[in-house]
């Protein structure tokens, strides 16, 4: 007779959580292996196979492979360093807009790196999910000083430029609705954080064809973004330059949102071909 040792986890707030019983589901090995890629997704610093054993009770050895698996096929990076292990944007990619067979990430990818190479600033892929955003893809700048963030990484929609150029080009209702329902902090002094600042600034973005961020979100950085749109005119995601304040100065945005643009249409016309 075969017997399953129950065992716990802990969550990120330290509650004691009953694992599944595995060997109850249709496929233990997929649950199992689904249970060691949300324990992964819950350390974004990197979690080893003996953390992600201990905290769900799957065997030292199958945890191992499962984590090789998942690193192999691209879900996650492996960090020989520390021999810890991080999500990839495999999954984001997945979930992320499509158009027929082709993800935006891929119909993204060269544009992306034409717009690094002409500013020479990082510059980054991002949708909207749950009211915030999502970085889908990154490509890192060439300057010895770059300002990056991570893939995955979420942010509040109205402190940011990509997140503005997808909030100005929703629908009004769409648009008012999500204002309705979401209080604004200021995060720094320069942070739109009134409703009729940010819906002028909303307003003016629509008028230019791209969004700014000064210094809204994290203290000296700058970005510039410009919305991607489906066939219909619906937004799908933003393109952004960010830069330090020193490089990407007030003076540079327009010829920064032009080459937003540019690269968004770029990716529409990947999407639509």
């Amino acid at each position: 007779m075969r017997t399953h040792k129950r065992s716990g986890t802990t969550s990120q707030r330290g509650i004691r959580k009953a694992s599944p019983d595995f060997d109850a589901l249709p496929s233990p090995t997929c649950g199992k292996t689904l249970a060691v890629l949300e324990l992964v997704a819950r350390h974004p610093r990197g979690i080893s196979a003996a953390q992600a054993a201990r905290l769900s009770g799957i065997t030292p050895n199958l945890v191992f492979r499962i984590l090789k698996t998942l690193a192999t096929l691209g879900y996650c990076h492996q960090h020989t360093g520390t021999k810890t292990y991080t999500l990839s944007g495999r999954l984001l990619d997945l979930a992320g807009p499509q158009a027929g067979e082709q993800s935006l990430v891929v119909a993204a990818h060269a544009a992306l790196k034409q717009l690094r190479d002409a500013s020479g600033e990082t510059v980054q892929l991002v949708i909207e999910s749950g009211g915030k955003t999502i970085v889908l893809e990154q490509v890192r700048g060439t300057q010895a000083l770059q300002v990056c963030g991570q893939v995955g990484m979420r942010a509040p929609l109205y402190s940011s430029a990509p997140g503005k150029a997808i909030l100005a080009w929703w629908p009004d209702e769409r648009r008012a609705a999500w204002l309705a329902a979401t209080t604004l902090k200021r995060f720094t002094a320069t942070t739109l954080a009134d409703r009729a600042s940010l819906e002028q600034d909303l307003a003016a973005a629509r008028g230019r064809g791209y969004a700014v961020d000064r210094a809204e979100g994290l203290e000296g950085i700058h970005c510039v973004a410009a919305p991607i749109l489906d066939v219909h005119g619906a937004v799908l995601a933003a393109v952004t330059i960010m830069a330090p304040v020193s490089r990407l100065t007030e003076e540079k945005f327009p010829p920064a949102g032009a080459q937003c643009i540019v690269a968004a249409r770029e990716i529409e016309a990947t999407l639509q071909a």
